[in-house]
């Protein structure tokens, strides 16, 4: 499943900005969720802060909130938006919609934050198929764009779930990684694996993480 590229393959993973129920309500796959104000200015700042990466495409999920953080940086390099199922939020089941102080006085919010890999949302999906999905995604993604760096925008508990894949974490752990909102974090592909290269960056260029231009090549976008 988590095959690398070859050569190495940069795959940038971003999550949307700021929304008016961010850290108050589990939204999961209900529509209409749009970008709060910060949001939108955060969204900006994801593209500025990636101005110097050369970007050969930009993948989000089919969330309103993820397309819309992507949007600025769409824009900037002049892309087309790739709609990708398996970067969706996790499938939060009967839980959709609730508020997190109810939900953290259920028992079963207990399995949620200690024993994840045990845990299925009722009616939903269990975060070991979220992490599979997601994961997979991730390096078929890769694979298609040997070589090159490209953008992914997801959700908090997806990135979370692949961060942890790709540093080893068990799924059981994944809960103690943070992923804000707009930050990005960066997943490198070699022919010997995968591994993280940035995790939760929040401020500063990321243009570092270009690669230099091959002899003879000019590394100026076109």
């Amino acid at each position: 499943m988590n095959q690398p590229a070859n050569p190495s393959t940069i795959v940038l993973l971003i999550r949307h900005g700021q929304t008016p129920t961010t850290g108050q309500v589990l939204p999961g796959r209900t529509p209409g969720l749009h970008l709060a104000e910060q949001g939108i200015t955060q969204a900006r700042e994801v593209a500025a802060r990636l101005d110097g990466l050369e970007i050969a495409a930009i993948y989000s999920s089919p969330m309103e909130r993820a397309q819309e953080t992507a949007a600025p940086t769409v824009a900037a390099h002049k892309k087309h938006l790739l709609v990708d199922d398996s970067l969706i939020e996790c499938d939060f089941g009967d839980w959709t919609g609730r508020k997190l102080s109810e939900l953290n006085k259920l028992e079963e919010w207990k399995e949620v934050q200690n024993s994840p890999s045990t845990f299925r949302f009722p009616q939903g999906e269990s975060f070991t198929e979220m992490q599979n999905r997601m994961v997979e995604g991730i390096s078929n993604i890769a694979k298609q764009h040997a070589g090159e760096i490209v953008a992914a925008f997801s959700h908090a508990d997806t990135i979370k779930a692949a961060v942890g894949h790709f540093v080893g974490t068990p799924l059981d752990s994944f809960q103690k990684i943070h992923i804000d909102t707009a930050s990005i974090s960066a997943v490198k592909f070699t022919q010997d694996g995968a591994r993280m290269l940035v995790t939760n960056s929040r401020t500063g260029s990321l243009s570092y993480l270009q690669p230099p231009a091959p002899s003879g090549k000019s590394a100026v976008k076109q």
